[in-house]
């Protein structure tokens, strides 16, 4: 089987199907996991929001992303590209899509329309296109079962689940009874704001949170930062779509000496994280689960082993430098 995978997470579940060496073709995104450099990159980014490494350009802040993507798609443009020749030589049977968001990937409609215009030329290989859009754990769970099934991996895939679902059960189990479940808000975007949606509130909730930000199994919504400061969470974590841990710290920095922090619990309680969200939080992938490990080691830390600096760190020293200087 030859398959082109257009999502990072869907490249994920791929290679944890074992069909690696399947794979002829991959988002500009898929980084994941880390030896796939050789395989051929089918999309790009139209607006310069990320690069051809797919990492998010650290020139640009997120307010002016936000500019960028708002304008494009007030525009009716899309955000992302297909490379046309490169799909057309690939000769997939199994092309991997979504329709959940335009601002993650390439459009349903592009990729449908190319493979109509390839057909003729691939001269008997008749592509299937697999939309995958999980809103919640369990549907995440559902898309790799679906997977295995397009591509007669089933048994490695109900496999894959079982043990994600055992990995949670832990997760539980080591929680159970927990006296207090802090109130936890986590941002999606910095500037502006967005309350998380989908299945970032479950992965808190798992993780012995309460979360009072963003609503499960929604799309992420533009806020405000008095709405942040409304939420008066006792913990803050910061995971703004598409940023590694180093991106996320650096977003934090950029809207560190605003007023809220000030006004929140979660400074004053030093519970202000930055967290890798691109590998963790971002995308319905298998990682999910170890996004509610994350989440379980930052706020229960005597139940759960905490997260490494490599997944999530501290971003307090900031502003409580400020709180003193004032």
């Amino acid at each position: 089987m030859r398959i082109v995978s257009l999502l990072p997470s869907a490249t994920e579940i791929v290679c944890a199907l074992g069909l690696r060496d399947a794979l002829v073709g991959r988002s500009h995104e898929c980084d994941y996991p880390p030896d796939l450099e050789q395989v051929p990159v089918m999309t790009y980014s139209s607006i310069g929001v990320t690069g051809p490494d797919g990492q998010v350009n650290p020139q640009l802040t997120s307010a002016e992303i936000d500019r960028l993507v708002s304008e494009q798609l007030r525009n009716g443009l899309s955000l992302y590209g297909l490379h046309r020749d490169r799909l057309a030589e690939a000769k997939p049977d199994l092309i991997l899509t979504q329709e959940l968001c335009d601002v993650c990937a390439v459009s349903f409609d592009t990729v449908q329309a190319t493979v109509r215009e390839l057909r003729d030329c691939w001269a008997g290989t008749d592509a299937a296109v697999l939309s995958l859009e999980p809103t919640d754990i369990e549907g995440i769970f559902e898309t790799i079962l679906t997977v295995g099934e397009a591509t007669g991996t089933q048994a490695r895939a109900k496999t894959l689940v079982r043990s994600l679902r055992e990995r949670l059960e832990r997760v539980q189990e080591a929680l159970q009874g927990i006296v207090h479940r802090p109130t936890v808000a986590a941002l999606e975007w910095m500037d502006p704001p967005f309350a998380p949606g989908h299945w970032v509130p479950e992965q808190i909730a798992l993780g012995g949170g309460n979360p009072v930000f963003g609503e499960a199994g929604k799309p992420s919504v533009r806020a405000t930062w008095d709405e942040v400061r409304r939420t008066q969470a006792e913990c803050v974590i910061v995971m703004p779509c598409g940023f590694d841990l180093a991106g996320s710290v650096r977003e934090f920095l950029n809207v560190a000496e605003l007023d809220v922090w000030t006004d929140l619990p979660a400074t004053y309680l030093w519970q202000l994280y930055a967290v890798d969200a691109t590998s963790y939080f971002s995308r319905p992938g298998p990682r999910v689960v170890d996004g509610v490990e994350i989440v379980a080691g930052l706020l229960h830390p005597h139940r759960f082993p905490a997260p490494g600096p490599d997944r999530a760190l501290r971003v307090n020293d900031v502003v409580q430098a400020k709180l003193r200087v004032a």
